[in-house]
């Protein structure tokens, strides 16, 4: 299986067709959906047109860039015009929207191929159901594993290789969860990078859009696309994008990376496993000739009491005509956790939003003495399907919360494999619009170990 730079690199010198390409992944489509259920819809006949198009622009002109030609997908909450958007719901199943949401566009003016829309936890959280219109997606180092949510189906369909990047959203940990569940890379930009015009929202303060893809670069080459100021979102930030592949390139000797070793040691004790891979990231940081010390950060339960009574306030909000006129038409999980919305006060939200800036206060003080931070994403490798109860994401703090509370950019990215095989992953973190910086260290830290050349041993 190619990289998206790899692809790109190959098409550029007419040595892959962006047809070929766009077939074969088609065909792999075929052969592991059954398995897998990635896709909400496959639209094969589109893509292949697309294609087309694409080799003969760059047949005529060459490629106008990276994405040309490359097959991606798109999770199901992203607007795509004449195509149904369903938020994985019974509620939208018939919704087909009459433009594209803004990232979408862009893509396709990248030259990027779509081969459809992907599943998702209904309405972006809420999973795993098997009360919906389609069944959840299951992860391609063991099905009877969970991928993650909530861009499951991105998470799914780019470890497998049924396409080579997709988009995804994050509002809890809705990217990186999936990215450390299924092996791969996944970029959460920082707030307002990238606009959520046509996204369905779950959360508006905390809602971000970004990147799912198999290697760090390849996810610099997607928010390239991505990226950049919208005025239609009133979150979108009026910053310009820097190159964010070429910011890969530069040396982090001297980088200053805090290792934030409570949360996963006294917050949250994680896995044996888990917490090797992080003393192992660790290592190789100093390798790279960082500097690596330990910071102290706010405890991650204050972190995510704060984000979740934002979130469930959020939520509520936007489906609370909904659920009092056809809740019957929810999942059993998504219903079951934004009702409780309806038990928040209005003091409730604003006290939440006040701690918020005391933690994001706090945070940028640490960053006033590190560049970057280094901390855990999960407890382990993925939980078995059947072991992911509805209240799951209530019973314990989350150690992806903190940077959707402070909107600060976060990368996970695989970091080791559990004696099943299952991948292990690890968080890079950095201030508010210091993106590249994040993502450099990421790249780097890929280049010097070896947990990317493995892939999943499908069937």
């Amino acid at each position: 299986m190619h990289t998206i730079a790899e692809a790109a690199g190959l098409i550029a010198e007419r040595k892959l067709s962006p047809v070929e390409l766009v077939q074969s992944h088609l065909d792999r489509i075929d052969r592991l959906e059954g398995k897998l259920h990635a896709f909400v819809k496959v639209t094969r006949e589109s893509a292949l047109e697309e294609a087309k198009r694409a080799e003969g622009e760059i047949m005529a002109r060459g490629p106008k860039g990276p994405l040309h030609g490359i097959p991606i997908a798109h999770k199901d909450i992203y607007s795509t015009k004449g195509l149904a958007t369903t938020a994985h719901s019974k509620l939208l199943a018939r919704y087909v929207p009459d433009a594209d949401a803004v990232t979408v566009s862009r893509l396709a003016s990248a030259g990027a191929v779509s081969l459809g829309k992907l599943a998702t936890h209904e309405f972006a959280w809420g999973g795993p159901s098997f009360d919906l219109p389609w069944p959840p997606a299951r992860n391609p180092w063991n099905p009877d594993h969970f991928t993650g949510g909530s861009s499951s189906g991105t998470g799914a369909a780019v470890a497998a290789g049924l396409v080579l990047g997709g988009t995804g959203s994050d509002t809890g940990g809705s990217i990186r969860l999936p990215a450390a569940f299924c092996g791969i890379a996944g970029f959460k930009p920082s707030y307002g990078l990238c606009p959520r015009t046509g996204i369905l929202p779950l959360a508006n303060s905390l809602d971000h859009a970004g990147p799912l893809a198999w290697t760090v670069e390849d996810c610099a080459i997607m928010l390239q696309a991505m990226a950049g100021h919208d005025p239609s979102d009133p979150a979108s930030a009026d910053v310009t994008a820097p190159d964010f592949r070429k910011g890969l390139a530069p040396s982090i000797k001297g980088v200053r990376v805090g290792f934030v070793r409570h949360f996963h040691e006294r917050d949250y004790p994680v896995e044996e496993p888990a917490k090797k891979a992080l003393e192992a990231a660790a290592e190789v940081f100093r390798g790279l000739g960082a500097e690596v010390s330990d910071v102290v950060l706010p405890p991650l339960q204050d972190w995510t009491a704060c984000g979740m009574i934002i979130m469930i306030s959020e939520a509520y909000a936007v489906h609370e005509a909904w659920l009092k006129s056809t809740p019957q038409d929810y999942g059993e999980y998504f219903r079951d956790r934004v009702l409780m919305g309806a038990f928040l006060s209005a003091a409730d939200y604003v006290h939440a939003q006040r701690k918020r800036r005391e933690l994001c206060a706090a945070l940028a003080g640490v960053f006033g003495e590190v560049d970057i931070l280094l901390c855990a994403i999960t407890p382990g490798a993925a939980p078995r399907m059947d072991e992911v109860t509805k209240m799951s994401s209530f019973e314990r703090p989350s150690f992806s919360f903190p940077f959707n509370v402070a909107g600060a950019p976060a990368l996970t990215l695989r970091a080791g494999f559990n004696d099943q095989g299952l991948p292990l992953g690890v968080q890079i973190v950095g201030p508010p619009f210091a993106d590249e910086k994040v993502l450099r260290a990421g790249h780097h830290y890929e280049k010097a170990t070896d947990w990317s050349r493995e892939r999943p041993r499908l069937v």
